[in-house]
């Protein structure tokens, strides 16, 4: 054990918690374990590839907004407006950022539920190879915070 000049002695679970100083890293260390940058950038950009790959893939259209009835968006704007109104009053109106709040996530989740999403028909092998990018990119990212090399023993 080190001396701190005070009496005092440095905490032992520090050391076990992290065993090397940021001081004492390399550029190369992912994820505060030793190595793993080129696997890690390696992953990066197989899971960026097939992530693109895929979401372009996808189309996603818009359908009718349906709230009791037919055709409703207006009805679902009046929470909304009403806290906006409340809130130009007076800015502190608790009630004005309840309905504001409210009305903005019934929009929101109007807008969301209404969405319909398609995935263009494509061959197997670029699916495959959408998948294959993805699922190995983020393999790739998982391993690069593994230790790579042996710990230096003390």
């Amino acid at each position: 054990m080190e001396n701190l000049g005070d009496g005092a002695t440095p905490d032992i679970g520090a050391r076990v918690c992290y065993p090397r100083l940021m001081a004492d890293r390399r550029f190369s260390d992912v994820g505060g374990t030793p190595g793993g940058l080129t696997h890690f950038v390696l992953g990066f950009a197989m899971a960026c590839a097939g992530a693109y790959f895929l979401a372009d893939r996808v189309t996603v259209m818009g359908g009718y907004w349906n709230f009791y009835g037919g055709n409703s968006f207006g009805i679902t704007l009046l929470p909304i407006l009403i806290g906006i109104g409340l809130l130009f009053w007076n800015g502190r109106s608790i009630a004005g950022w309840v309905l504001t709040g409210a009305g903005a996530i019934f929009v929101l989740a109007g807008v969301i539920a209404n969405l319909h999403i398609y995935f263009q028909p494509t061959s197997l092998f670029q699916t495959m190879i959408m998948f294959v990018l993805l699922a190995g990119g983020l393999g790739f990212i998982a391993r690069s915070v593994r230790s790579h090399h042996s710990a230096p023993s003390e």
